[in-house]
């Protein structure tokens, strides 16, 4: 099913607009930038000063996490299993599965939609963007991309339950 959704994607998504657009919707997504630099702004403001440090805490925990569970996966990326594929973007390395841009995307979308739903709907839409961006992009299968926004849910989860406590 993973390859032939990502085929699909492969042969009906891409044009001009599509090859400009979700490279640097990937792009964004490095490292958590985007989510970040959300985390830095939120901390100037007394008042979302402690949302900052969740949505900081759980990009960390999912960084981590994606981190440790790589190599222990060791799914190949889609490009090495065809090889000669041209990318748009830098050739990544590492494992596939967990995404690591979408574990840290929907880590930081959970806290932003708790936070605010205005905001949550707008943040989901873009963890929503940024994973499908890593699929476009050839880089990861659907399944990594879904198991990396279930793991980042899952930390934001966490870190948000022992704020709590």
């Amino acid at each position: 099913m993973d390859v032939r959704i990502i085929n699909y994607v492969q042969s009906h998504f891409h044009n001009r607009v599509t090859d400009l657009i979700f490279p640097l919707l990937s792009r964004i997504g490095n490292a958590g930038a985007v989510w970040l630099t959300a985390a830095l702004l939120l901390g100037y403001n007394r008042q979302t000063r402690s949302f900052a440090f969740m949505l900081f805490f759980s990009l960390a925990l999912s960084h981590l996490i994606s981190q440790i569970l790589k190599p222990i996966i060791g799914r190949p990326r889609p490009f090495v299993q065809s090889p000669g594929t041209r990318l748009l973007i830098h050739t990544p390395g590492g494992y596939s599965c967990p995404s690591g841009h979408s574990s840290s995307s929907f880590a930081a979308a959970t806290v932003i939609w708790l936070f605010d739903n205005q905001f949550g709907i707008a943040a989901l839409t873009l963890a929503l963007l940024i994973a499908f961006s890593r699929v476009f992009l050839f880089v990861h299968y659907p399944s990594d991309t879904l198991f990396g926004s279930l793991l980042g849910v899952l930390c934001a989860s966490i870190v948000i339950y022992l704020y709590k406590l």
